[in-house]
């Protein structure tokens, strides 16, 4: 029932073969995703930060001068930000769904169920994706 944060297939830096800059976890001067300190395990996560579906988790910038917030999409408790990414930005071009996530997030245990339901499969995010490029042309 945890969410893995990654970018999207269709996403512009995985899209246009940008170079990635710099990704900051640092969200506002009093909140960086990156002070996030979790203990405890299972249905008792402590000191994780809360987020909501809009809550940015990291700013991405290209070399182009580009910025790209990135939203948590789903509410629940932040359980990991992936650090590698700020030492090696390619990952999230070159693995994007296994070592260049972006983070963890742990729904509440009530809302996980609406939350996996609401979720596109495979078939319906690739049919989103062709609406989208034929009404963009």
């Amino acid at each position: 029932r945890i969410c893995v944060i990654t970018l999207a297939e269709a996403h512009p830096l995985l899209q246009s073969g940008k170079t990635i800059k710099n990704i900051n976890y640092q969200i506002s001067a009093n909140c960086s995703r990156l002070q996030n300190k979790v203990s405890g395990k299972s249905k008792r996560v402590w000191g994780a930060q809360f987020l909501t579906e809009l809550a940015p988790l990291c700013r991405i910038s290209s070399s182009d001068g580009e910025e790209y917030t990135i939203y948590s999409c789903i509410r629940g408790r932040l359980i990991e930000v992936n650090e590698n990414i700020l030492s090696n930005p390619a990952l999230l071009q070159e693995k994007p769904s296994t070592e260049g996530y972006i983070a963890v997030v742990l729904p509440k245990f009530e809302e996980s169920k609406s939350i996996t339901q609401g979720l596109l499969t495979q078939k319906e995010y690739e049919e989103v994706l062709l609406k989208r490029r034929s009404s963009a042309s």
